[in-house]
């Protein structure tokens, strides 16, 4: 199905179509210069260099307190090594069944953890129920037959797009205490989630209670770094081990570093997420004012998931726009804005979507 008041975006190469998700954006103009930067002369390997100080100086200033960084290059990695410095073997990971690492990390945290079990938390909005985890926490303790709680993993923002609050971070930190439990928090979207609160970094982390962050980067401009950032600095030299046996400690450590320390030069990461909300909360109010588009939830962040009839969805895609659709029930779209977005691009799919629906009636 085809319309005759198709929108032109020809004078935006590769920018079209660019809602399936956060990961197909590029990388930020000043991340890139302080790659190449960084790539000319020598230099310390395995991170004896002066870009990973700068990055961890600037993180223990973003955070306010001592820590530890452990750089790898992707998101899977972060979180399986951090759940394996959480979780013995016989462990459980108490997390929320719609969370990254239950359903897309292929079996990589019970890969790293040499076998620990990701045990479900029930919770509305993709979160974690706190009345549910006070339960889950004393399931079978001390039971030699069950795999034993031993640590919370939350997805900040979640994949749905909503966001725990301050108070509900919190609330779980507690939990996480009150019954000896390690706390992880899976940050791919963490600036995002952290622009949208409002709050500071410590707030959001080693304040509440989280051992260990997987800070991610790469949605959000970087070209492939992520930081494992441990606040537990009992767990460092653990983790360091693990990161070496793992696989993925980089010998040219400072290119992976000089892009993170750009990324969080002059406060470039949170400028990059305030845009990516931006562009979806203009998203989302557009489609709110169309008949038959259906938003499911509150826009948090930078994800909006909603229902369109089949034919709008069979019209945008003819016309060249690309989203997930149908994955999570029939005629139900997710849309995800990233550091790139254009505002143009934007309203173009607002366009067209009212177009098709006006063409349907």
């Amino acid at each position: 199905m085809t319309t005759s008041n198709q929108p032109n975006l020809e004078h935006l190469p590769g920018l079209k179509g660019g809602f399936t998700s956060d990961n197909i954006a590029g990388a930020s103009t000043q991340v890139l210069e302080a790659l190449v930067a960084a790539s000319v002369g020598a230099a310390q390997p395995y991170g004896a260099d002066e870009y990973t100080q700068s990055m961890e100086a600037r993180l223990r200033d973003i955070f306010e307190c001592d820590l530890n960084v452990f750089l790898v290059p992707t998101g899977s990695a972060a979180n399986g090594l951090s759940l394996a410095t959480l979780t013995p073997p016989w462990g459980a990971v108490l997390c929320h069944k719609e969370s990254h690492i239950n359903n897309d990390e292929c079996g990589a945290p019970e890969f790293y953890t040499s076998g620990a079990k990701l045990v479900e938390v029930a919770g509305d909005n993709a979160k974690i129920s706190a009345a549910a985890l006070r339960i889950a926490a004393q399931n079978k303790v001390g039971d030699v037959h069950s795999v034993q709680p031993s640590c919370v993993s939350i997805t900040q923002a979640t994949e749905s797009g909503s966001l725990y609050s301050l108070a509900e971070v919190q609330e779980i930190g507690v939990i996480c205490r009150d019954h000896g439990l390690k706390y992880h928090m899976d940050g791919a979207r963490f600036a995002n989630a952290l622009v949208a609160l409002g709050c500071t970094p410590a707030q959001m982390t080693w304040q509440a209670g989280v051992d260990i962050l997987s800070f991610g980067a790469t949605k959000n401009g970087v070209l492939a770094a992520e930081a494992i950032i441990v606040f537990d600095t009992s767990l460092s030299k653990e983790l360091a081990f693990r990161r070496k046996r793992g696989g993925h400690l980089t010998s040219k450590m400072r290119l992976l570093s000089a892009q993170m320390d750009a990324y969080l030069k002059d406060d470039l990461w949170l400028n990059n997420a305030k845009h990516a909300n931006a562009m979806a909360a203009r998203l989302a109010q557009g489609l709110s004012d169309i008949q038959g588009v259906e938003l499911m939830d509150q826009t948090q962040a930078n994800i909006i998931f909603c229902r369109m009839p089949e034919v709008v969805i069979q019209g945008l895609q003819e016309q060249g726009f690309r989203f997930y659709h149908d994955r999570w029930g029939k005629g139900i779209v997710r849309l995800v804005t990233a550091f790139a977005t254009a505002q143009e691009e934007v309203d173009a799919f607002i366009e067209a979507s009212k177009e098709l629906s006006l063409a349907i009636r």
